[in-house]
């Protein structure tokens, strides 16, 4: 069996560079977190390269030449004199009392503290329109905070300890006036240390812009770094994507954005690249030598519950396809990294999608759910919702086919399936291999003998993402006994049962990553722009056609259209089988 490519070993890379790996003894930030002993290998590769002043360098170069003299000199991203007294981090999330802010960021914060993955001195900033008080905040975040399942601390000693570095300001999202406060405020906290800032923007992509101008001019660090995080979506195709880029960077720096994508902090996202490239097993397999197809699908059991006017205006291509898919397609189907440093792996990323295809109408069936009643029950469609235009024709289902024109993987169809109202709550990679060829089983298969269709029942290699993380193995068996019958198997790894501790939530790792200005989970500006080339032609065209999506009943697999394009590729569906419930 030929490898078709090389994986990394992170032994023999440290054998070969004794001064990178001699430098996982330096102290690192945040020693106690529980997740420090996992991390330090990813991290060493940002020790590697230092600036003078011990910040990491950035590998790939973004110039712009309407950036701020203030980012270009180092007072905006960090490379002014150091300050007595250590360093601070001030979290500003901006958009502080809206339900993504409530719900996750300020819960993943506080799991990061309850972790002691936080550095020792940190302030938490609300930013929002409302009017409130610095106790109506913690007020406000302390019903959605929660525990680890462990207890290893008192947990109300914890969050009251949390609570008490949590403060508010009021302002409005285009005001320097409001920002500058805010600026006033942060420095009161920040006195006598290094201040390094991060803000969060869980707000609506169009008032982006507005934000980054008031808060870099009057709120950004003047001697430690400054960060964006940016919520998704990106724009609404490559032209409004390209213009809200050049937008933000008249203020900031490329590295300055960290545009996230909260299922790349996913723990089994996290595992695709370690499974693949540190188990000799898969590599080799890695390629259409072997690879008859992959499939990524994404579900949801519920509709648009009252979000519907909302997301009518991106639909499940926008919301879905362009951005979770397709950055896990990219993952899957990259070349091996020169090294796990961000830039590195981020530029493979980029390859493999300048390598596709443009999508075509042809290779796309939409859907919209329909109402329907099960057990008694009525669920409405989406067109019943009173927030959805009347004659909406965008679609919250949709399956694809695309293709990568590069030589590894040069007629491997990817199918991508994304729905909400669905009968389950599911994504998963599933990765179907070719049948063996000459397979000694296939005459007793025929006759029936066998108890199953060899051809049919190929390997299959299956990463659930959610819910109950796992990774199985579908393989052909014998079933004990004195005959030769064969059986369909599961070799199986269920996080639940190896794993006995909690799996962080995306939010944590992203926020982490950010604070510690690791980017390789977060997405490049070339990466965005390669992203949306391939959907956005498809995009126009469904939109200028107003091609009327295929009705599905609230609760079922969907279109039946979604069939007949995997047919298209002699394909099938890995979560439609009969001996496939999603389940061990």
């Amino acid at each position: 069996m030929a490898a078709t490519g090389l994986g990394f070993h992170p032994a023999a890379f440290f054998s070969a560079h004794p001064r990178e790996a001699g430098t996982i003894t330096k102290q690192l930030p945040f020693r106690h977190c529980s997740h420090h002993r996992i991390r330090v290998a990813r991290r060493t590769c940002l020790l590697r390269a230092k600036s003078s002043n011990g910040r990491p360098q950035i590998g790939a170069s973004f110039s712009n030449s309407n950036v701020p003299a203030e980012v270009l000199d180092g007072r905006a991203t960090g490379d002014g004199p150091p300050e007595q007294g250590g360093s601070t981090v001030s979290i500003t999330v901006v958009g502080a009392s809206g339900d993504l802010a409530k719900k996750k960021i300020f819960p993943a914060l506080f799991a990061l503290f309850y972790e002691d993955c936080l550095p020792k001195h940190f302030t938490v900033f609300g930013y929002a329109r409302s009017k409130m008080s610095d106790e109506e905040l913690r007020n406000m975040i302390s019903m959605t905070l929660t525990c680890r399942i462990d207890k290893r601390e008192n947990c109300g000693d914890k969050m009251e300890q949390f609570l008490q570095r949590c403060f508010y300001q009021s302002g409005q999202y285009n005001s320097e006036d409001g920002f500058a406060e805010l600026d006033r405020k942060l420095k009161e906290k920040e006195a006598g240390k290094l201040p390094n800032r991060l803000f969060y923007l869980s707000i609506p992509p169009n008032i982006f812009v507005d934000v980054v101008r008031s808060a870099s001019r009057t709120a950004s660090s003047s001697s430690g770094w400054t960060r964006f995080i940016v919520e998704k979506p990106f724009g609404r195709d490559s032209e409004s994507s390209g213009e809200l880029t050049r937008s933000l960077k008249m203020y900031l720096a490329e590295e300055q954005i960290f545009r996230i994508d909260h299922y790349l902090g996913k723990e089994l996202v996290e595992n695709l690249s370690v499974l693949r490239f540190s188990n000799l097993v898969f590599e080799p397999l890695w390629s259409r030598n072997y690879i008859r197809n992959v499939q990524l699908i994404f579900s949801e059991d519920f509709g648009t519950e009252g979000r519907g006017g909302y997301f009518d205006n991106y639909g499940i291509i926008r919301d879905i396809m362009q951005n979770h898919l397709l950055q896990i397609l990219a993952l899957f189907a990259m070349e091996t990294p020169v090294s796990l440093d961000a830039e590195d792996i981020r530029n493979e990323k980029v390859k493999v999608l300048r390598s596709m295809r443009q999508l075509k109408l042809e290779d796309v069936v939409v859907g919209q759910y329909k109402g329907h009643t099960r057990g008694g029950k009525s669920f409405p469609g989406y067109a019943d919702d009173p927030t959805v235009p009347k004659g909406s024709v965008t679609p919250t289902f949709a399956a694809a086919a695309l293709f990568i024109d590069n030589a590894r993987w040069d007629g491997v169809p990817f199918l991508m399936k994304a729905g909400k109202a669905l009968h389950t709550r599911r994504a998963e990679i599933r990765v179907q291999f070719r049948r063996v060829p000459g397979n000694l089983y296939r005459r007793r298969s025929a006759a029936g003998a066998a108890g199953l269709d060899v051809d049919a029942a190929t390997n299959e290699l299956v990463l659930r993402v959610q819910p109950d993380e796992a990774i199985y193995l579908k393989i052909n068996n014998k079933v004990p006994g004195l005959g030769m019958r064969l059986d369909r198997s599961d070799l199986n790894l269920l996080y639940s049962e190896r794993y006995r501790r909690e799996i962080p939530d995306a939010y944590e790792r992203l926020l982490l990553d950010a604070i510690e200005g690791e980017r390789r989970l977060f997405i490049r500006s070339d990466e965005l722009d390669a992203a949306w080339a391939i959907f956005t032609p498809v995009l126009r065209e469904l939109e200028e056609k107003r091609v009327a999506p295929e009705l599905y009943p609230y609760g079922s697999r969907g279109p039946v259209g979604a069939h007949y394009l995997a047919a298209n590729y002699n394909v099938r569906w890995g979560d439609i089988t009969s001996d496939d419930d999603g389940s061990f």
